[in-house]
């Protein structure tokens, strides 16, 4: 066991320094930090999550020194198991699940529908888990008595199955691969519920400010106009609902009156809606002084008549983004969050009312949550709205990463989902997975195209994360069973 964790914590350090190395980048450029210490937090943030497949490869050869190769079939259940755990200990960071490596693979990637993301990654590991069972069950004569360096392969466990029935965990898997396959391609071809509910022309604005530039006060004017002229062009290609970034406002929208009137005029003028990012503050009073109490990542609604609709406050923080995790171990990472202050994160899923339906917003990285993207559509929300700043990530792998992890929501929750990021990638993602219409990142645009506000709903809008639940009981419940006795 302690060789097999060893060998999972390495494959894990190769996971996800090559999927995480961009946030040394963001942390070095814009969070004021010596590139040394990004690295030292970066590193300290890898080997914390390399630890879930060190966990998986410990439980699965514990299993197989119990059960034998025969074990190697639970692998898939077990991965989802610690999946479910990076989802959740320590707030969670279920960034680039195994399952979003088949987000465009459509026909796949419908098996969200019914078990959510989780039960994507289970079907990937089914596929690697078979090809390791076979190899595992007919190795080499001269392999028999362990592999080279030491240790033993250990997975001829007594009374396995003859040669004729090795390759039965491969024709299983195949045939469920293909199921799957057919049974996706049909659901996207029907594409059903884009003919339901009722349409709404949505305008995406992407700004493409610079972060470097975003807060200077000599820019305010510019990136305001720009924003309102972007909104003016998408109002005039037919949108009725208009959705700038996260953060997109070069102010504080509840305390800069005059900036807050212009957005409501263009509202009342244009007759549309407009949803925006922008930072809350709470106040409190102190020896008769007013002073801040808590920061929060918002979400406002202005409808057509320019009043405010409501305001939704992300619930989700990112971790040495908004808000620094174990800030007295880690107060070399303070300096991140010393320009914006702690963020404090919102309690409640609140919609949002356009046309009359709910609609929900996720701001950021909130939509890689899956069961908080469930809570908004379970409270009622018939649209999917995320916005974003991308700016942090440059030009890396994250946007695209960051992009293709939101359409999954869409798949899950069998809703449209739009999106507006500020350098990009904003785009219209169907309930079927299809990307209707995307940008390009580090490019200025305006985006409009027609979506549905949708009131049907999948089995795992209904149901949640049943799969990934199971999978923990029965990983739970395979460690407790006896070792099973040699005849």
């Amino acid at each position: 066991m302690r060789r097999a964790a060893a060998l999972g914590f390495v494959t894990g350090v190769v996971y996800f320094t090559g999927t995480l190395y961009w946030i040394t980048r963001v942390m070095a450029v814009y969070g004021n930090l010596q590139t040394w210490v990004a690295l030292l937090v970066n590193a300290a943030l890898i080997l914390y999550l390399s630890l879930f497949p060190a966990v998986f490869a410990a439980i699965v050869a514990r299993l197989i020194a119990r059960f034998g190769s025969i074990a190697l079939l639970g692998a898939p259940i077990v991965w989802v198991a610690t999946e479910l755990g990076r989802t959740y200990l320590l707030t969670g960071f279920p960034w680039v699940l195994l399952g979003y490596s088949q987000a465009t693979v459509l026909p796949i990637a419908q098996l969200a529908s019914v078990t959510g993301v989780y039960g994507v990654s289970m079907l990937v590991a089914l596929v690697s888990a078979t090809l390791a069972m076979i190899a595992a069950q007919g190795p080499r004569e001269g392999d028999r008595h362990g592999p080279p360096g030491g240790g033993r392969y250990d997975l001829q466990g007594p009374a396995e199955a003859g040669h004729s029935l090795r390759l039965v965990p491969a024709a299983v898997a195949i045939a469920l691969v293909l199921l799957v396959a057919v049974w996706g391609s049909r659901r996207v071809a029907a594409s059903a519920w884009t003919r339901d509910g009722d349409a709404i022309r949505v305008g995406l604005v992407q700004g493409n400010v610079d972060q470097g530039i975003k807060w200077d006060p000599t820019r305010a004017t510019t990136i305001f106009q720009e924003h309102v002229n972007r909104t003016r062009e998408a109002i005039g290609r037919g949108a009725s609902l208009v959705l700038w970034p996260e953060s997109s406002t070069p102010f504080l929208f509840e305390e800069e009156p005059v900036g807050a009137e212009l957005l409501r005029r263009l509202a009342r003028q244009a007759r549309a809606t407009l949803l925006f990012g922008s930072d809350q503050i709470e106040w409190s009073t102190v020896n008769h002084q007013r002073v801040p109490a808590k920061y929060f990542n918002a979400a406002y609604l202005i409808r057509p008549d320019g009043s405010t609709a409501g305001t939704y406050r992300k619930m989700h923080l990112v971790p040495f983004g908004e808000y620094v995790p174990l800030q007295r171990l880690l107060f070399f990472a303070a300096p991140l969050t010393e320009q914006v202050g702690t963020f404090t994160p919102g309690m409640r899923p609140e919609l949002l009312p356009v046309d009359g339906h709910p609609v929900s917003v996720a701001i950021c990285y909130e939509v890689v949550y899956p069961a908080l993207v469930r809570q908004f559509v379970q409270a009622g929300s018939e649209l999917l709205t995320t916005i974003t700043n991308d700016a942090w990530f440059g030009a890396t792998a994250a946007p695209y990463q960051h992009f293709e992890q939101a359409s999954m929501r869409a798949i899950e929750e069998g809703r449209y989902l739009v999106r507006a990021a500020n350098t990009g990638i904003s785009g219209i993602v169907d309930p079927y997975g299809r990307v209707i219409e995307k940008t390009e990142i580090f490019q200025p645009a305006v985006l409009v195209g027609e979506v549905r506000f949708l009131r049907t709903s999948t089995f795992y809008a209904r149901h949640g994360d049943v799969v990934a639940y199971l999978s923990l009981g029965i990983t739970v419940g395979l460690l407790i069973v006896p070792r099973r006795r040699v005849q």
